[in-house]
């Protein structure tokens, strides 16, 4: 288990502006407010979008009050409330047939309320694909699960935070999103295979854990799957392959013709293959 952490401001002291601060206004209350108490001021709340609609209909069925945030609201008068954050999960709530929801309530005037509105949406600290897998996996997600397997049996990992790609190890990779692409649309045996075409030859090939290369290896042992049948004679046939090389000669062309860096890198590594695969079995 990883080791917990206290909240510890100190690090961040020395860069606050000296002089005044802003007044905190009232301490905000927390209640169960009825959704029917609840209203949307169009003149700072956006309407809901497709997008927004998306995520209602994908939050209703795995509906979760451990995952509902309480939603920012504000006294308008006649026992109603402004949302100021939350119409999108207090919908969803109401789609789900819940009367009532958690709410912060503060006190603050309609200008009030759209600058909290900006302040809460503009100051999101967005979460990297990284983190989201990382987060994924202490959660138990299946999917993340099942790509740590996949990338723990072909000596694969996945950063937890960015790394330049001149600092990368052998195996290290930040491609988590195309990977659980690549994984959803080959298979297990597909992409672990071409996993180890790249971490278990050539000193592992630092860096080369990327969307083109690992698609055109896909692509093509997916297509000769006789191929990967033997793994030590692909793994052996692949020694002579320079991916870096390969790759930059693919983007050159890329630039120069317009054809795609992945159909390069397929028809090269399948021309390698197809001779090396011949020697290997020969010898």
């Amino acid at each position: 288990m990883s080791t917990l952490r206290a909240i510890d401001p100190k690090p961040f002291l020395a860069r606050l502006p000296r002089g005044p601060k802003s007044e905190v206004g009232d301490r905000p209350e927390l209640q169960w407010l009825k959704i029917a108490k609840l209203r949307i001021d169009p003149q700072y709340q956006r309407e809901i979008g497709r997008r927004g609609a998306d995520n209602i209909v994908a939050i209703v069925p795995q509906f979760k009050w451990a995952k509902f945030t309480p939603v920012v609201v504000a006294p308008i008068g006649e026992g109603l409330f402004a949302i100021i954050d939350g119409q999108h999960r207090t919908t969803a709530a109401a789609a789900r047939g819940f009367e009532s929801v958690p709410c912060v309530i503060i006190q603050v005037d309609q200008a009030e309320q759209a600058d909290a509105f900006v302040a809460i949406n503009a100051n999101v600290t967005a979460m990297s694909p990284l983190q989201l897998h990382a987060a994924r996996l202490a959660a138990g997600d299946k999917g993340a699960s099942d790509l740590t397997d996949v990338c723990r049996e072909a000596d694969v990992s996945i950063c937890r935070y960015p790394v330049p790609a001149n600092k990368m190890k052998a195996g290290e990779t930040l491609a988590v999103g195309m990977l659980q692409a690549v994984l959803a649309k080959y298979g297990r045996a597909v992409l672990v295979a071409a996993l180890c075409c790249i971490t278990k030859t050539r000193r592992g090939n630092p860096g080369m854990i990327r969307k083109q290369v690992v698609e055109a290896l896909c692509a093509v042992l997916e297509a000769e799957p006789d191929w990967r049948a033997d793994h030590k004679r692909m793994v052996k046939a692949m020694q002579t392959f320079d991916f870096l090389a390969q790759f930059n000669a693919a983007r050159t062309a890329s630039i120069e013709t317009g054809a795609k860096v992945v159909d390069g890198l397929v028809d090269a590594i399948g021309q390698h293959l197809d001779s090396k695969m011949a020697e290997v079995c020969s010898a």
